[in-house]
């Protein structure tokens, strides 16, 4: 199978690529074949799937800063809504097979148990209702889709990891003297080679439709700080608030990321971890 990575040079991608060649696919990505194709372009777009000559297109690209989402609805609907679209358009001119990884954001959060497949999507800011409409395109242009929803992703490295993990790492690197994390805010982190793997796997189904992809567990952003801080042996101060202490943040959070891998489980793929063991193998890939 001839695979199309469009965003193989992010934090997801520089995961998936590994994933797929592993499984033996021949495996093309987007910048290889047009430099600095631009998904908000759509001419770019199609012309990048023409010459590729796919038979699955795997659309990773995406504006995950949710803050700047916030303050940049317009860009957010511009790569996170019309690139999935432009995506989607190139998928139903070629008559092949889209993969869309989107995120546990679609969800408001005040669910007491984990979100699943069945639960109604109702984002609690910008960003998640950018990707929500990128689900949208992808259902109403693509006959035969994955949408794969990740949580609180983890991976990339130094270079690359620009998220929670990444953060309290480069915290403590610089000497911190405390670090504050939320107890209050609760999900299911999501570690990009699992995340990975489970894609390579599932592409090679026809078990079309909507799936949630994330590790195993519910911890709260405190608790994965201290087990960061655990798991490089030091000593640094922890220190638990809630998020009134962050309130300058221009985008809310949701009070609730926890999912459940339902539809994975369903067709026998759910070979994500427990959290503690994925984020264990993390830190101890990296010299941090």
């Amino acid at each position: 199978m001839r695979v199309l990575v469009i965003g193989a040079t992010g934090m997801l991608g520089t995961s998936m690529i590994p994933a797929l060649l592993a499984k033996g696919y021949d495996v093309v990505t987007s910048n290889f074949l047009y430099a600095h194709m631009d998904v908000r372009d759509a001419e770019q777009v199609m012309i990048t799937a023409k010459l590729a000559k796919p038979d699955i297109i795997l659309h990773l690209a995406a504006e995950t800063d949710v803050d700047r989402c916030e303050r940049e609805p317009q860009h957010a609907y511009e790569v996170n809504t019309r690139g999935t679209k432009n995506v989607a358009e190139a998928c139903k001119a070629l008559n092949i097979p889209m993969l869309y990884v989107s995120t546990i954001g679609v969800f408001y959060g005040d669910k007491k148990e984990p979100y699943t497949e069945e639960d109604e999507p109702r984002p609690a800011n910008f960003y998640g209702r950018s990707k929500l409409f990128g689900e949208r395109m992808v259902k109403s242009l693509v006959k035969d889709y994955f949408i794969v929803r990740a949580g609180w992703m983890v991976g990339g490295g130094p270079t690359r990891d620009k998220k929670f993990v990444g953060k309290i790492i480069s915290q403590v690197k610089a000497n911190a003297q405390e670090i504050k994390a939320v107890t209050d805010k609760v999900g299911s982190p999501t570690y990009a080679p699992d995340f990975c793997k489970v894609v390579a796997n599932l592409i090679a189904t026809k078990e079309y439709g909507t799936y949630h992809c994330t590790n195993h567990g519910y911890p709260s952003r405190y608790d994965v700080a201290k087990e960061v801080l655990r798991l490089m042996c030091r000593c640094t101060k922890l220190t638990p608030v809630d998020s009134s202490a962050f309130a300058n943040l221009s985008a809310g959070r949701a009070n609730s990321e926890m999912s459940d891998n339902k539809h994975l489980q369903a067709i026998g793929l759910d070979t994500m971890r427990d959290w503690k063991e994925a984020l264990r193998e993390y830190v101890h890939a990296y010299s941090w």
